[in-house]
């Protein structure tokens, strides 16, 4: 990563710009529809992580789109992360990103050029790294500043990644610890340690390419990246429609320090709840889990990492050649159990 200029910081908007709960947005989508275009291969009716659109022999086009108001007060560090989470999407179903288009809000009257301008450095610096082009983009006036990317990606149709393609034998691997929801909140508490705050900083910022590169060599079934929803929510998604479910490993997930007390101390997002009235219902043992458990559960993560189902055979070799290269994974489940749960085994 590039080094951080010193510059201005902007005020941190951690609790603003929620994303919407995932019940939320199925009803909003529920009975919307658009003509069957025959190269239209995953839309917005499904739960996948990008659309996916047919535009040749043996190529699709990967597009997606993701922004959000600042996470964090340095001006270029919010801008790598913001491009970092628009890219992961692409990453997750096995794309490599070519392009991407700014999307920018910015309260020119409160806040100087120098902020703007390093907001968009922090972003064309992991563009960069990822080898995806900027080509512009659209801006405007507003309140409260915001920085997000429409990414399109390159793959092959037939080997894309799905988020619904589940099916029994799997071990489930993650390629980045979690609590980055619950550190954000303990940090406008005034509570979080440095450590906390750096290393869930240093995760945000950091790309899914080299995950997504060295997964792509041990026979990737299934893949989605955890974000918004957390990994419980998106894992719900991956169960949904398939002919089995997961099990998650309440004992063996990777947390970014200090999260688990600052779940024991009640510092969870609002996302969080939003989270559980949405996808609580996909754990069939919910009631017998720790409340701070289910909230590390359920924390809305941003750009977090990959997770993604390959062959029980191969999960180990996988998770030596992730953590060979610096990625901070773990195993955390496997699938197995009825289609449509995801039971949390402690």
């Amino acid at each position: 990563m590039s080094e951080m200029p010193a510059l201005t910081k902007m005020t941190s908007f951690s609790g603003c710009g929620a994303k919407l709960g995932p019940g939320l947005l199925e009803k909003a989508l529920c009975g919307l529809s658009q003509p069957a275009y025959p190269d239209m291969l995953v839309s917005f009716e499904g739960c996948e992580d990008a659309g996916l659109y047919r535009a040749g022999p043996g190529l699709a086009l990967v597009q997606t789109v993701d922004f959000f108001p600042p996470i964090v007060d340095d001006p270029f560090l919010f801008g790598r992360i913001s491009a970092a989470n628009a890219l992961s999407d692409v990453y997750a179903m096995g794309g490599r990103p070519v392009t991407a288009l700014a999307l920018v809000c910015f309260p020119a009257s409160s806040l100087g050029l120098e902020s703007l301008r390093a907001m968009m450095e922090g972003g064309l610096d992991a563009l960069v790294e990822a080898g995806c082009a900027l080509l512009g983009g659209h801006s405007i006036e507003d309140a409260e500043p915001k920085l997000g990317y429409a990414v399109t990606g390159f793959v092959d149709p037939d080997r894309a990644w799905r988020n619904n393609s589940l099916e029994p034998g799997l071990g489930l691997i993650l390629t980045k610890p979690l609590g980055t929801g619950l550190v954000n909140v303990a940090f406008r508490a005034g509570c979080a340690s440095e450590e906390a705050v750096e290393a869930a900083q240093t995760s945000m910022a950091r790309l899914n390419k080299k995950a997504a590169e060295i997964l792509s060599s041990y026979s990737v079934r299934a893949c989605t990246d955890v974000t918004g929803f957390g990994l419980a929510g998106h894992a719900a998604e991956m169960a949904d429609g398939v002919s089995c479910g997961l099990r998650i490993f309440g004992g063996e997930l990777p947390l970014l320090p200090g999260a688990a007390e600052y779940a024991a101390k009640g510092l969870v997002p609002g996302g969080t709840g939003r989270n559980k009235e949405g996808r609580l219902r996909a754990l069939p043992r919910a009631s017998e889990i720790a409340p701070e458990l289910l909230d590390i559960l359920f924390d809305p993560q941003t750009s977090g990492g990959l997770l993604a189902a390959v062959p029980r055979s191969l999960a180990h070799d996988a998770l030596s050649a992730l953590r060979g290269a610096g990625v901070d994974a773990g195993i955390v489940g496997e699938s197995g159990g009825p289609p449509g749960q995801v039971d949390i085994v402690i």
